[in-house]
């Protein structure tokens, strides 16, 4: 269960821990997304100089200091806040970028859906959003080990009028759920056969919410929580929980995103991530300030590997 989180600093203490961090929005972020991005020679978003060809992606940005991440705005993870890209993913990626000789973050806005091909399409070098590790995103990108363990909430109105608690509550209901479309809460949706609405993001989400145009929205548990904290009133979120489906606990984490002929630059961050994972009071020192807890540390047993094969079995 989600309960305890570490205090959030102030908007005004993260924009100016952030300002001397190296930590920026590119200008293509805030002009809107894809449509703005371009290639450069010095910097992020090399695209088709991976490993696999036109030199070694890792060395190049070593060269360059910058390293170009795709986001999309789905806060406490990574995004946009008085002209900076924050959050705990790119918390986490300054301090491991940092360290291999990479010294300034770039985001590029874009949305959830086109995030892996944005990023197979060379508009960025990474995808830094907390992506849920799935075996379908596996076959189209490769996953750094796990950075965050999740889980499961919803978000209601006040009172939890309906009495919701999972997703088998909305199980022949007559209830509608929102969920973001390309979350893994849509594939629950699928799988139980619910009545449902696709939403395009958090924000729309609790439009659909306050509306009345579903009755709950469901998104990780630390992602509505920070919302509800941080954003929006009269709504408040369930405990969290672990989706079972076909009897199956849909135990899952998230993790960093490269293209697959990346591989030096994903063996250099895991590497470095693993100094990280191994110890909690560092791990909560980089991504405690935006509600990230122990509970949120990805066991040791679970790897990208099983998580990409889909057999949980042996995380049950």
């Amino acid at each position: 269960m989600h309960k305890g989180r570490t205090t959030q600093r102030s908007a005004h203490d993260r924009r100016t821990f952030f300002r001397g961090t190296g930590l920026v929005l590119s200008a293509a972020a805030l002009g809107g997304g894809l449509a703005a991005c371009s290639r450069t020679s010095t910097g992020g978003g090399g695209g088709t100089g991976s490993d696999g060809g036109g030199g070694d992606l890792l060395s190049r940005l070593q060269e360059a200091g910058t390293i170009t991440v795709g986001f999309a705005g789905e806060a406490p993870y990574s995004f946009e806040e008085g002209g900076e890209v924050i959050g705990a993913t790119v918390a986490l990626h300054r301090e491991i970028f940092g360290e291999l000789g990479i010294d300034t973050v770039e985001g590029k806005l874009t949305d959830w859906g086109s995030l892996i091909p944005g990023l197979n399409a060379g508009q960025f070098d990474a995808v830094s959003a907390g992506m849920s590790i799935l075996p379908d995103r596996c076959a189209q990108a490769a996953f750094s080990e796990p950075e965050f363990q999740y889980t499961t909430a919803l978000m209601v109105p006040v009172g939890n009028p309906e009495g919701l608690e999972t997703m088998d509550s909305f199980v022949d209901s007559g209830l509608t759920v929102a969920t973001m479309a390309g979350a893994v809460e849509s594939d629950y949706v699928a799988a139980l056969e619910l009545d449902a609405i696709e939403v395009g993001g958090p924000q729309d989400g609790v439009d659909a919410l306050k509306s009345g145009n579903a009755d709950a929205f469901a998104l990780t548990a630390i992602s509505l929580n920070y919302l509800a904290e941080n954003t929006v009133d009269d709504v408040e979120v369930t405990e969290s929980f672990v989706q079972e489906i076909d009897g199956v606990a849909q135990v899952g984490a998230g993790g960093t995103v490269f293209r697959q002929d990346d591989t030096s630059l994903l063996d250099a961050y895991n590497e470095k991530l693993a100094e990280i994972i191994a110890d909690p009071e560092r791990y909560l020192s980089i991504v405690g300030e935006y509600g990230f807890g122990e509970e949120e540390l990805p066991p040791e047993e679970m790897t990208t590997e099983i998580l990409c094969s889909g057999d949980l079995s042996s995380l049950q």
